[in-house]
């Protein structure tokens, strides 16, 4: 399932949400070279969050291979910048362009809910909860970390805690069979949950890199546990009151 869009209007335009996905844009350009296969290694190498790193659990100077004739090299434990540089980063066209697009489709009406300022905070607190799931579910771990996919899921959490019933426009590809239909947000969400979960079961047995699903996991739960802390009750009310005004006028 692939969400298209969602019927929820806005009170406004979504800056932040926008300055975020920019932002992951010149990352993408600037630093990771277009996903250039020397840009892309070194990128990953110095600024993606390695748990074993971080936590000390892998010796310093450890050679970590990243490819055929490529490895990261172990630097020294304790929390750095590559604990906000990873959010940013991609592993490739497609990791970068289904984040952004995920973001695009549900952070805007999370943003409403609390305010450019707020939501720039609640992002990158719920990409701090997701690299912290991750490293819990594996602290040895060597694999560098990357992607807004962690800080993402906490803005679809958030947003199946704020618009459970708003309606979600699904793609649905079953190998020749391709169709469209409309589920309730908590549905698409909630099915997206399950799989990071499940997804994520099998990798607490293994040393090997692949999709952050504890990550992922990680970053919707503090999203939607958390969201209440950051939303704004006028603006909610002004969300309301226009989605009143907008089935008034259909009618």
């Amino acid at each position: 399932m692939f969400p298209l869009r969602d019927d929820n209007p806005t009170l406004g335009t979504s800056a932040a949400t926008f300055l975020v996905i920019g932002l992951n844009a010149l990352a993408w350009l600037f630093i990771q070279g277009l996903g250039t296969e020397e840009a892309l290694a070194r990128s990953v190498c110095e600024l993606g969050a390695i748990p074993g790193e971080i936590l000390g659990r892998v010796p310093e100077g450890t050679l970590v291979p990243l490819g055929p004739d490529r490895a990261c090299q172990i630097g020294p434990p304790g929390f750095s910048l590559t604990l906000v540089t990873h959010m940013f980063l991609h592993g490739g066209w497609f990791h970068i362009l289904g984040n952004l697009w995920f973001l695009y489709v549900f952070g805007d009406n999370v943003e409403d809910s609390m305010g450019p300022i707020r939501f720039l905070v609640f992002y990158l607190l719920c990409g701090f909860a997701a690299v912290a799931a991750q490293m819990l579910s594996n602290p040895d771990s060597a694999i560098p970390m990357v992607g807004a996919s962690g800080a993402i899921g906490g803005v679809m959490g958030a947003y199946a805690r704020l618009y459970p019933r708003a309606p979600v426009h699904l793609l649905i590809i079953v190998i020749f069979y391709v169709d469209r239909i409309v589920v309730p947000a908590v549905f698409m969400l909630g099915y997206w949950f399950v799989l990071q979960i499940l997804g994520g079961l099998p990798a607490l047995a293994s040393e090997g890199g692949g999709v952050a699903f504890w990550a992922h996991a990680g970053g919707f739960g503090a999203g939607f546990l958390g969201v209440s802390l950051f939303t704004r009750p006028e603006r909610i009310a002004a969300h309301r009151d226009l989605m009143r005004r907008r089935s008034h006028s259909r009618d």
